[in-house]
């Protein structure tokens, strides 16, 4: 991992430790709070235009703090609007929560 002079670590070298990854290296299909990873998402829409990304599904995501900020891909997150949420899916038991019709402001771009 990148040093700085004393012996610190560089930003550049600040580490996603839930999947071993570099900021640059994420995972495009995960939201990430606090660098790791809460949540997956299926069918995302960015509308750059209106500040939105909308999401057909977000599984996984016991994880998630639906309050809080959040990171997806390039963007600085806040999820505003859940259209259903369902804690056990039966066809697909291993997705734990799953989240349907999201919407999340846009708030940034995330400091590299």
């Amino acid at each position: 991992m990148p040093q700085d002079q004393e012996g610190g670590q560089t930003p550049e070298g600040l580490k996603d430790f839930a999947a071993g990854r570099t900021r640059q290296e994420r995972l495009p299909d995960a939201i990430y709070q606090r660098d790791q990873v809460v949540a997956r998402v299926l069918h995302p829409e960015i509308d750059l235009k209106a500040k939105e990304i909308r999401i057909g599904e977000v599984y996984s995501s016991d994880e998630l703090l639906i309050p809080d900020e959040c990171e997806f891909q390039k963007y600085r997150i806040q999820i505003q609007r859940v259209g259903y949420s369902s804690r056990i899916d039966r066809a697909e038991p291993h997705k734990g929560r799953i989240l349907r019709n999201v919407s999340a402001d846009i708030l940034g771009y995330i400091e590299q």
